[in-house]
Parts: C-alpha cells; structure tokens; sequence
C-alpha cells in the first residue's frame, strides 16, 4: 500500500478489537517512531497494555478496548505544535498501512504516571489511539470544499489541487478544518491557520500540511513561511 493510498482509507477509529499487536506491528511501529524522534529531536512513545488512559468519565462511549497508544511529547518551542500533528500524521497513515487503526485524541483521556516520560523542557500535545479496528467502527466527516481551504481556481496548477483536496481528508479537532493554503505561481504555497474557540490549529494545520505534501508531491512545490 503506497502512502497516498493509505491516507485516503484512513478513518478515525475509536472503537477496537480486544487483541494484542501483534509483535511484527510493534516493532514496526516502534522503529518508525524512532525514525521520527531522530528526524526532528521529538520524543514520540509508544505505550502497550495499558487500560487505564482510556477509562473513566471522559472517555466513557467515545472509546472502547484502547489498549495501547503513542504519546506525542516534544521538545518546548514555538514550532513544537505544527511538528507534533506533521509528524503525529506521517506516523497515523505508516500505522495504517501495515494494517493498524488510530484516532488522535486531545482531551479524552488520562496522563497515566509511569506509562511514559516527560522531560523538564518538555512537553505532551495529544495522544494517538492505536490497534485494530472493531468492525463496523467507519467515522466519515463531512468536508469543507477547497474554495473554503484555499484560493484555488482554475487557472491552479494540477498538482496544487491534489494536495487541497488530500488536505481536506486531513483529521483535525472535531473535523473544523481550521486551516488554508495559498498559492503562489508558479510553485509556491503559504499555508496558515485559522482562529478556533476549540484550539488545536497549529496541530491541525501540521497535519494537513503533511497531507498536502503527500498528495501535490514534494518536488512540484516549496513552501514559503512555513511554520514547521
């Protein structure tokens, strides 16, 4: 399964089978995670066999047999969110790709002591479900369309329209898509984020920007005021 075709299936998956990963998909997800600490100083964990974070009031009918996630922890910094979704996003469509389900969750669970570390200049943004699917558990959300997320028109190039319309399958803090991408000819795009009551845009526009990437192809484009 190629990246694209796994980030176009991908579903926000809450509810799970109550079975064990498998050790073949732990190690691969652990190396991944490895990778991705490595690539930008994060400190991504992967936490197995643990019950707690995901019972309670907070999580009662919303989650069920969560039994193992990844816990998004960096480095302080004014960029620490926008590479906390990019990267959290890059982990979520590897996870599906060799079979897993995920679902990031930003307040509906508990910070269980020991499970994980955080170190003193460090801090947690969100965590990752993780396991496979329960059968029946298809989340779509509605979209916004890319005149809302962008100022496509059709004089944009073909490549500009793929990665709107592969952003907008981007999952973001209960589906507001605060997020938007300008072009500028002839390959250039400035991405920013919107304002929400709800928070978690800088996350959100870090995910989508990942999204854009895989579906215009990093070669056809640069972006200009990045913030990652």
């Amino acid at each position: 399964m190629t990246e694209l075709e796994a980030l176009r299936i991908r579903r926000s998956v809450r509810k799970y089978v109550d079975t064990p990963l498998r050790q073949e998909d732990m190690d691969a997800m652990q190396a991944k995670i490895d990778e991705l600490n490595r690539k930008d100083d994060l400190h991504f964990q992967l936490v197995i066999n643990e019950r707690k974070a995901f019972r309670g009031f907070l999580s009662y009918g919303k989650f069920s047999n969560v039994s193992n996630y990844i816990m998004v922890v960096g480095r302080e910094s004014d960029t620490l969110e926008y590479r906390a979704g990019y990267y959290g996003e890059e982990l979520v469509i590897y996870a599906q790709s060799i079979g897993l389900s995920t679902c990031f969750v930003g307040l509906t669970y508990k910070k269980i002591d020991g499970a994980f570390k955080v170190g003193t200049d460090e801090r947690v943004l969100l965590c990752i479900a993780l396991g496979y699917a329960a059968p029946g558990d298809v989340r779509v959300h509605k979209l916004k369309r890319p005149v809302q997320v962008s100022n496509i028109d059709e004089a944009a190039p073909e490549w500009f329209k793929r990665g709107v319309e592969t952003a907008l399958l981007a999952p973001t803090a209960v589906n507001q898509q605060k997020f938007y991408f300008e072009y500028i000819a002839p390959n250039k795009v400035r991405p920013r984020k919107g304002n929400s009551l709800v928070g978690y845009t800088k996350i959100d526009l870090g995910i989508a920007m990942y999204n854009f990437e895989v579906g215009a192809g990093k070669e056809s484009f640069c972006w200009v005021e990045s913030p990652l």
